[in-house]
């Protein structure tokens, strides 16, 4: 692995400068409010600009951009690609269709700066969590907690280019991005005052769509670490078939480098078919249980408007994953299909915080009142 931190101060310098500009706009909005209306504030707009990094993420692997400056944090010991320039003109000219060109380094290196600016902002974040900690309802530790997780998905971050795209870390990678975002939802929930009037039943289902849809997101994370969107290009089947050839042993096996099997040789076929089928199994298994949970909050008018919002949801990853497979995986409908699972598992994250924030469900139901028996 090789890590070279001479660049880091330079990246850090605009990661802050980065983060300025939302901290400006905060401030002058909410200089006036409450700390805990400051503080949802900020939380939001970092919640906002870490969807946005997802969505990059998503664009910077989609366009196999993640090696487009082979080192870290840097790009060739330098802070952007216009220190680099002779390094990737070299590297070019010896592989023009290769992971290291001008246009991959800026893809890449953007990912960086925003990751470093959404860094920067989880800490004040942070900071300012615990200097208004007296004056705020909410825990510092939500805050404490998200700094803690940015820390490590930087770090996987690292791994990701210094471990040449090893697949188990893509897949770590983009899932921590994901979790990030979650804690984000869940934090800025946090200082919305009063429940969610979920009775106990509704939301024990709210909590296991969420568990099955970062299940999902596991799987669909591993599909496009291991590049088998293209496995198969047919619906309903897959390969003309209801149960092609699949190697599931090959596919799942978490020790090995990308294209490969846990022995070195060539990852068959077979196995890069199992792993999108796999996703396409347990998609037809999450939209039902989405579909079902969103006609369960439609039925109640006052959780309506979340239930379109998972129909709403349910739609666009069925429509961007369809589109991924019948029009060979372009780029605007992988990115969205990415974009849809972060805004799904943040949403369900939402209600299940909202509906815990004051005590247990059950607690939660007699704030209710009789408004929602109809429910059980």
């Amino acid at each position: 692995m090789s890590y070279d931190l001479a660049p880091v101060a330079r990246i850090a310098l605009v990661g802050v400068a980065l983060a300025a500009v939302p901290l400006a706009w905060v401030w002058l909005r909410h200089r006036r409010t409450t700390p805990a209306q400051g503080l949802r504030a900020l939380t939001l707009v970092t919640l906002f600009l870490t969807f946005d990094l997802v969505l990059l993420g998503a664009f910077t692997r989609l366009t196999d951009s993640g090696l487009g400056c082979p080192d870290w944090p840097g790009c060739y010991g330098n802070a952007s690609p216009l220190g680099a320039q002779a390094q990737i003109d070299a590297a070019q000219s010896a592989l023009p269709s290769g992971p290291v060109t001008h246009g991959k380094a800026w893809i890449e290196m953007t990912h960086r700066y925003l990751a470093t600016g959404v860094g920067v902002l989880i800490t004040v974040l942070a900071l300012m969590s615990w200097l208004q900690r007296k004056r705020v309802a909410v825990s510092p530790w939500w805050a404490t907690a998200t700094l803690a997780w940015v820390c490590l998905q930087g770090a996987f971050g690292a791994l990701t280019v210094t471990m040449k795209l090893y697949p188990a870390i893509v897949t770590a990678h983009l899932l921590g991005g994901i979790t990030l975002l979650a804690l984000l939802a869940a934090q800025a929930q946090a200082y919305v005052p009063g429940p969610l009037p979920l009775p106990r039943r509704l939301y024990t289902t709210t909590l296991a769509v969420l568990a099955l849809s970062v299940l999902q997101v596991a799987l669909g994370a591993w599909v496009s670490a291991n590049y088998a969107v293209l496995a198969c290009t047919d619906f309903p089947t897959c390969q003309g078939s209801w149960w092609p050839a699949m190697d599931f042993e090959r596919g799942f096996a978490l020790r090995r480098e990308l294209g490969q099997d846990e022995h070195g040789e060539w990852l068959p076929f077979a196995a890069l078919t199992a792993i999108h089928y796999a996703h396409r199994l347990a998609a037809y298994v999450v939209l039902t249980a989405i579909a079902l949970l969103a006609l369960r909050f439609i039925a109640q008018p006052p959780l309506r408007k979340w239930g379109w919002a998972l129909a709403g949801l349910l739609v666009w990853q069925f429509a961007s994953g369809l589109a991924n497979v019948v029009l060979g995986w372009p780029l605007l409908a992988a990115v969205a299909h990415t974009g849809g699972a972060a805004a799904l598992v943040a949403l369900l994250t939402v209600l299940v915080v909202w509906a815990r924030q004051t005590g247990p469900p059950a607690a939660t139901n007699q704030h209710a009142g009789g408004q929602l028996d109809a429910v059980r």
